[in-house]
C-alpha cells in the first residue's frame, strides 16, 4: 500500500512527526510511519501519556488520539512507556537504514518501532528485535507475528546481536558500549545507543538516566567514528553486574565539561591515546577524527 492510500490521520502524523525530528525529506521512513498503527502496539483503552511529571488519562478511546508526538504509557509502574515518536523519527533518520539490512533492535519494548524498522528493512532485510522484559516480550511477539522479517527474542540485549549486523539499535541507556554491539557491527554498520550515568534519589537508583546522549558510532575500514546526536532521557539497563568504581562519577564529570560534541572517533580494545572525553583501558572517545 502506498502512503496516499494510508488512513488520512496517519498520513498527517508521519508528516508531523519528521517535520518536529528535523527530516525534511525522507519518503520511505515517511511511508514507515504512516503505515504501521500504533494501536496494535500499545493495548486496549483507557490509554495514558506522560506529560514529563505524571501520567494522565486520555479522554478518548478513539485510535486517532494516539497519532501525536507523546510518549504513552505502557507499564506505567515501572515507567515504561512506547518512545516519543519524533525522536526515534531522528534517531533512524540518522541511522540510515536501507532495504536489506540487518537490524539489532534492542530493547524492543511491544514492538512498535521493531515494526517501522521491519517496514524500512523490507522483505529482503532482518529485524533482530530483543525484549528483557518476559511480558513486554510475549506481548511483542504477538504484534509482530505478522512480520516474517522480525525475530523477536527474550533476552539480554546486551548479549545481541551474536552475529554481523549493519545497524545496531538501543533504546535503554547503559554506561559502556558491549562488546556485542561493537564486535559484530559489521564494516559501515552503524551503532546508536543512549550512553549515560543513572538517576540516584534517596541513595537509590530510579531507574532512568541522569545524564545521557545518544551516541551514534559507525565502523569504518581504518576505525570507529562516533558524535553524540542530542541529550536524551531513558531507561536504564537491567540485569547488569554492577560496573567497575568511579567510572560513573567520571563519566557525569565528562557530561559537565560540556565538551560532548566534540567527539568524533570511539576507542575499541587498543591503549589510549590523546585527550579524550571519556576512556577507559579498552575503550574511548576521542576528539581526533579517525
Amino acid at each position: 500500500m502506498a502512503f496516499e492510500d494510508e488512513p488520512v490521520h496517519r498520513q498527517i502524523y508521519a508528516k508531523q512527526i519528521l517535520a518536529k525530528a528535523g527530516v525534511a525529506r525522507s519518503d520511505r521512513l515517511l511511508a514507515a510511519f504512516a503505515k504501521v498503527p500504533r494501536e496494535e502496539f500499545i493495548g486496549p483503552p483507557p490509554w495514558v501519556y506522560k506529560d514529563f511529571h505524571n501520567y494522565r488519562e486520555m479522554a478518548s478511546a478513539d485510535p486517532v488520539v494516539l497519532y501525536q508526538d507523546m510518549l504513552i504509557g505502557i507499564d506505567t509502574a515501572r515507567g515504561v512507556n512506547n518512545g516519543m515518536p519524533s525522536l526515534h523519527a531522528a534517531a533512524l533518520h540518522a541511522l540510515g537504514i536501507r532495504e536489506g539490512e540487518t537490524v539489532a533492535h534492542l530493547g524492543a519494548g511491544t514492538g512498535y518501532y521493531s515494526a517501522i524498522i521491519a517496514e524500512l528493512v523490507g522483505p529482503s532485510g532482518r529485524v533482530i528485535a530483543v525484549e528483557y522484559d518476559e511480558a513486554l516480550a510475549k506481548k511483542a511477539q504477538e504484534n509482530l507475528g505478522r512480520y516474517a522479517n522480525v525475530q523477536l527474542i527474550q533476552g539480554d540485549g546486551t548479549e545481541w546481536p551474536e552475529e554481523d549486523a549493519d545497524v545496531v539499535y538501543a533504546n535503554f541507556a547503559l554506561d559502556h558500549p558491549p562488546e556485542a554491539w561493537i564486535d559484530n557491527l559489521a564494516i559501515y554498520g552503524r551503532a546508536l545507543f543512549p550512553l549515560g550515568v543513572p538517576a540516584i534519589e534517596n541513595g537509590r537508583p530510579t531507574g532512568f538516566t541522569r545524564w545521557a546522549g545518544f551516541l551514534m558510532i559507525d565502523r569504518r575500514p581504518s576505525g570507529f567514528g562516533a558524535k553524540f546526536l542530542q541529550p536524551v532521557s531513558f531507561v536504564w539497563v537491567e540485569g547488569q553486574v554492577p560496573p567497575p568504581e568511579g567510572r560513573h562519577q567520571r563519566l557525569a564529570d565528562a557530561f559537565r565539561s560540556r565538551r560532548g560534541f566534540q567527539v568524533r572517533s570511539f576507542r575499541w580494545q587498543t591503549p589510549p591515546g590523546r585527550e579524550e572525553w571519556y576512556g577507559e583501558e579498552d575503550w574511548g572517545l576521542s576528539f581526533e577524527e579517525v
